[in-house]
């Protein structure tokens, strides 16, 4: 959060990008980004330590359909019968391939099917904030990590992990400094990149690029080692899990497409009768 925040002003001040001053009625435009935000963060960590990797997965593929249902609501969107079924194709390979993994834990279900529900909320809500009426990309980028920055350090302090960061032994270590600031520079560039994502995309767009890419990760599993341990039924989920993802990529980039076609048309009509 301090390095959103250090990057972002320093590149306002020397007028590189811009953002809305602070004023009373930003955080009436930015609420509720910062709650779900924190929400988001709690959730996913609390999850990951409940659950399996393989059902933790597959549970977090329920991200799509919520972010999917998010955006017809909050947005209004509408997508049509191809789209949707894409959609459910990433889900039904994603249980497939976890379906030999099927352990239940209550408090891991409830807390990653909440991550899902805050990680939808945010896809959405950020589509909504990033427009250059509302925030825009960068505003968002700032003001929800320059209201959240103190909150959180107060919940580390409360929970004991304040102390137990400040004790860490290798602050001294040169190298341990330098990956440690690189990793806060990367979290950076990862959030603007997935806001940038939203911004000219949508929130599911982003969220079944998600999704791909930890699909594209097993597959490089399978062909250069790693933990991916083989199984025939964990195959054919990731198969119909890739070609879900592929299908409505394939939907998407034709729908942005399409409108271009009806002024070509007409212009090559213009032409042919000159």
């Amino acid at each position: 959060m301090a390095t959103t925040i250090l990057i972002l002003y320093v590149s306002k001040l020397n007028k590189i990008i811009h953002f809305p001053d602070f004023d009373k009625s930003i955080p009436v435009k930015l609420f509720p980004l910062p709650l779900i935000y924190v929400g988001n963060h709690i959730s996913g960590l609390s999850s990951t330590r409940k659950l399996s990797l393989p059902m933790f997965t597959v549970l977090r593929k329920f991200t799509i359909p919520l972010t999917l249902l998010l955006e017809i609501i909050i947005l209004g969107k509408r997508y049509p019968l191809s789209i949707i079924v894409s959609v459910f194709a990433i889900i039904l390979g994603a249980f497939i391939a976890a379906g030999s993994d099927l352990a239940f834990n209550l408090e891991g279900y409830t807390f990653v099917l909440l991550n899902d529900i805050f990680t939808a909320a945010n896809g959405v809500y950020t589509k909504q904030k990033i427009d250059p009426k509302e925030l825009g990309k960068y505003g968002v980028l700032f003001y929800n990590a320059f209201f959240m920055v103190i909150p959180t350090v107060i919940i580390s302090f409360s929970t004991g992990d304040l102390q137990q960061a400040t004790d860490f032994k290798h602050w001294t270590n040169f190298l341990f400094l330098f990956q440690f600031l690189l990793s806060c520079l990367l979290g950076f560039l990862l959030m603007y990149s997935t806001v940038l994502c939203s911004h000219y995309n949508s929130a599911l767009t982003t969220a079944v690029v998600g999704a791909i890419k930890n699909v594209s990760i097993a597959y490089i599993g399978m062909l250069f080692g790693g933990d991916y341990i083989f199984s025939f039924l964990n195959f054919i989920g990731l198969n119909i899990c890739m070609a879900g993802g592929l299908r409505y990529s394939f939907l998407t980039l034709r729908g942005n497409i399409k409108p271009k076609q009806p002024p070509d048309e007409e212009n090559a009509l213009l032409d042919s009768k000159s």
